[in-house]
């Protein structure tokens, strides 16, 4: 073991690391935060921007500190004049190219590159601008929106959809003055394989790539008399929207939530745990089908949108292991503008349904055409036309949205009273909140299969073998002499090996969970900026902490959920059940996008 450590000195502190650590990492052991731009932790260095340089004894240059590797006996400065002076003209050229368009950003007040300029006393801008025209702004995606004038070419986008997502929708395109990042044959993201999920707008350090705000459209239907405006929240808001209001990481805030939406003006405030623990009868009491009647297996889940378009592009031909079951958000707009819309005497075309989710591909979600039940349910008996048609979930909007409305209205987040969710799409359980975390969905569905097979009540409703933050986890939970082997992948290039498993016939497993983000619903691609490992961790705390807040804590014992199958839905997987809360997939593949 001793011979993997390494004694060096940083600014005369001798400080002993592991082989192979780098400069950067190094100088954090002994309090010193070397400024970076292009680095991205966890993921990817590549010591384009400069920012990091620090000086080393008997090196003719200053060197990178984020791709430099520590040696034995090495002697490291990390602030004299040559230093700042280095760091300083370095930003300074990336800013050259870079619009001085703060006060109308997006990322005004949260932009890494604002936040060096100020730390490095950048006050002028001394260099000519080299780029001389402005690219046109990407608007093809329903979900995100890029803007390759704000960019810096830091490559952590790119990164993250290739090392992470494995996706490969960007690179950086291009020579010199010409480089870009882009999608294959520049045709957009909407015309590309891009799954929505928007890591690369959490990792952007600048406004290059944002989500696409729906904010205007929600506070005019807020507006108008003559709609009814709900919204929805899903798990993972609770433990999102209080850091961006300026609260500590993974504040746990659902009532405090719950008062600002009121004050914001929604005619009602539900929850979208009621939706996921209707999600759990349906998709639980699927797999009991599945797994009695030889059907497909494993299913796989299906509440993620951003894994579902991956699945459609990279693996179609095993669609039919994804359970048909919509996500918590589409099975809530179902319910909200067919029971809800009856039992509040309200005309389906005048209610407005808002989604407050953490995931930028809701928005791509719910505009899929496969989604409008609610419609198709209504149109014999309200005489629609097809030009007519509505979407189940009107908008979805991220945290970071919520956090700029509540902002824009002056709203003191952190003074609200704690305030309950009305009723009747406002009860969830213990079951339906672990959906924000990886491997809920999972624990959410074995409580209630476990009990609906054996009849029995489970010795613990903890599954913490499908906990926490590894890429893939597994488990097999006996049920009654059954064992019935599952497993759970967080983020898209942990999903790619378990299908490869399915591609080859080779899957052990009846069920998984996949989640298309890092840590699941929490570390999703609209959650608050910085989104990291240490923070999603916080998060997921609060999740498994706000499961034991609640006195019950398996789906199938929701009261509410009870009384929608006994007065509207009849049973779980029955006709009106198939029709509304169900849904098919398209096969997309590859390279269709790229048709003309």
């Amino acid at each position: 073991m001793a011979d993997n450590l390494i004694t060096l000195s940083i600014d005369g502190q001798n400080v002993t690391v592991a082989r192979g650590t780098t400069i950067l990492d190094a100088c954090l052991k002994v309090g010193i935060k070397i400024p970076t731009l292009c680095h991205l932790e966890d993921v990817s260095s590549h010591g384009s921007c400069g920012v990091c340089v620090v000086e080393v004894k008997n090196s003719k240059r200053l060197v990178r500190s984020c791709i430099s590797m520590v040696q034995a006996g090495m002697e490291v400065t990390t602030n004299n004049e040559r230093i700042r002076a280095s760091r300083k003209i370095n930003l300074e050229l990336v800013l050259a190219n870079h619009p001085l368009e703060c006060l109308t950003c997006e990322r005004n007040l949260n932009c890494e590159l604002q936040s060096l300029a100020q730390q490095l006393g950048i006050r002028e801008s001394r260099f000519e601008r080299t780029k001389k025209k402005l690219l046109p702004l990407d608007y093809s995606s329903s979900s995100l929106v890029r803007d390759p004038n704000k960019c810096i070419l830091c490559n952590r986008c790119v990164e993250v959809c290739a090392q992470v997502q494995e996706v490969h929708a960007i690179d950086i395109v291009g020579r010199g003055l010409r480089s870009k990042v882009s999608t294959f044959l520049d045709k957009g993201l909407g015309s590309s394989v891009c799954t929505n999920c928007g890591q690369c707008a959490l990792v952007c350090p600048t406004g290059a790539i944002t989500e696409r705000s729906n904010i205007e459209e929600v506070f005019s239907d807020i507006a108008n008399p003559n709609l009814t405006t709900i919204v929805q929240t899903a798990p993972a808001i609770r433990v999102g929207i209080g850091e961006a209001m300026g609260m500590p990481w993974g504040a746990l805030v659902t009532g405090q939530m719950v008062a600002g939406l009121r004050r914001l003006g929604f005619s009602k405030v539900f929850d979208t745990q009621f939706a996921a623990d209707l999600t759990i009868m349906e998709e639980g009491h699927e797999l009991i089908s599945r797994i009695q009647n030889k059907g497909t297996l494993p299913m796989i889940t299906s509440c993620s949108p951003g894994w579902i378009k991956y699945i459609e592009h990279f693996y179609p031909e095993q669609l039919d292991h994804l359970s048909t079951c919509k996500s918590p958000q589409q099975m809530f707009g179902a319910i909200a503008k067919t029971y809800y819309a009856k039992e509040a005497g309200l005309d389906p075309r005048n209610i407005r349904v808002v989604s407050i989710m953490p995931c930028t591909a809701k928005k791509f979600e719910a505009g899929r055409s496969e989604m409008d039940g609610a419609f198709d349910f209504w149109k014999k008996e309200l005489d629609l036309s097809e030009d007519e048609r509505f979407a189940d979930v009107d908008y979805a909007l991220t945290t970071r949205e919520l956090a700029s409305m509540f902002k824009r209205v002056g709203i003191q987040f952190a003074s609200l009273p704690n305030e309950e969710f009305d009723n009747p799409l406002g009860v969830s359980t213990g079951a339906a909140v672990i959906f924000g975390a990886t491997g809920g969905v999972m624990e959410a569905a074995l409580r209630t299969a476990y009990e609906v097979l054996t009849k029995e009540a489970l010795p613990s409703v903890d599954f913490t073998e499908v906990r926490g933050m590894e890429g893939i986890k597994e488990a097999t939970v006996d049920i009654k002499g059954m064992p019935l082997r599952v497993a759970v992948a967080h983020s898209l290039g942990k999903a790619r090996i378990l299908m490869d498993q399915v591609k080859r016939g080779e899957s052990p497993y009846a069920f998984i969970e996949v989640m298309a983000c890092p840590g699941g619903c929490l570390g999703g691609g609209g959650q608050p900026i910085p989104t990291n490992e240490a923070i999603r961790k916080k998060r997921a705390e609060s999740i498994y902490q706000e499961d034991r807040n609640f006195e019950i804590r398996k789906s199938h014992e929701n009261s509410e959920i009870l009384s929608l199958y006994e007065n509207f839905l009849i049973k779980p997987l029955g006709e009106k059940s198939h029709h509304l809360l169900h849904t098919s997939y398209t096969k997309r593949g590859q390279y269709s996008v790229f048709e003309t």
